[in-house]
């Protein structure tokens, strides 16, 4: 018995093995006609495995290009299409850097940080207010969605007051959204009371079907 651990990797999976072996044997194949001949069947099987590819854009080339994978881009044939080049499939990624800076509440981000620069070089007025009102809600929800236990309004304000270096502080008649708004509770299903008149139609239904 031949074990999967045992047998070679599989390159492309979704191909099967028996496709890989056809592939395998038209390598060791010398003559390049009757290479080409294998290479263009094998492709024409690799389609009918996988019908949904025929609905992608240049889905032959696609095809050629996984016959090329799976040789280890060994196979030299005459394709309509040029051979891709392995270190462009296998290449990585550039690694993307961090953004830089400290974020003093992570759970707010940076943009948030922004957002109050920008709103602290307004000038006062109403349309500040109502934006400090705003982003002082944004804060509260921003919070509870993190930690779903309460908040005092007053750690929220605190925590403006640090991140806007003490310029934006909520107008001493503005309160922000209510809790129970944002986190709403979740009240018990009450059973209804069957009264005396419908439990006593339940006995009879009861004994009838006895």
């Amino acid at each position: 018995m031949e074990y999967n651990t045992a047998r070679e990797q599989m390159i492309i999976p979704e191909y099967g093995r028996n496709v890989q072996k056809m592939v395998s044997y038209a390598l060791s194949v010398e003559d390049r006609n009757l290479r080409t001949i294998l290479a263009k069947i094998i492709v024409d099987v690799m389609a009918s495995m996988n019908p949904q590819v025929k609905d992608t854009n240049n889905f032959e080339q696609k095809l050629w290009d996984h016959l090329y994978i799976i040789s280890d881009f060994r196979l030299d044939v005459d394709s309509p299409f040029p051979a891709p080049e392995k270190k462009d499939v296998y290449s990585k990624p550039e690694r993307l850097p961090y953004s830089e800076g400290d974020i003093r509440f992570k759970h707010y981000g940076l943009n948030l940080e922004n957002m109050i620069k920008t709103v602290r070089d307004k000038e006062s007025g109403k349309e500040k207010e109502e934006l400090i009102g705003m982003i002082a809600n944004y804060m509260k929800r921003s919070y509870l969605t993190w930690n779903r236990d309460s908040v005092s309004d007053e750690t929220i304000l605190l925590q403006l007051e640090e991140l806007s270096k003490g310029e934006l502080k909520l107008g001493e008649t503005d309160k922000l959204i209510a809790t129970s708004e944002i986190i709403p509770t979740l009240k018990p299903n009450k059973k209804k009371k069957v009264k005396g008149k419908n439990m006593q139609q339940r006995q009879n239904l009861n004994r009838k079907q006895r």
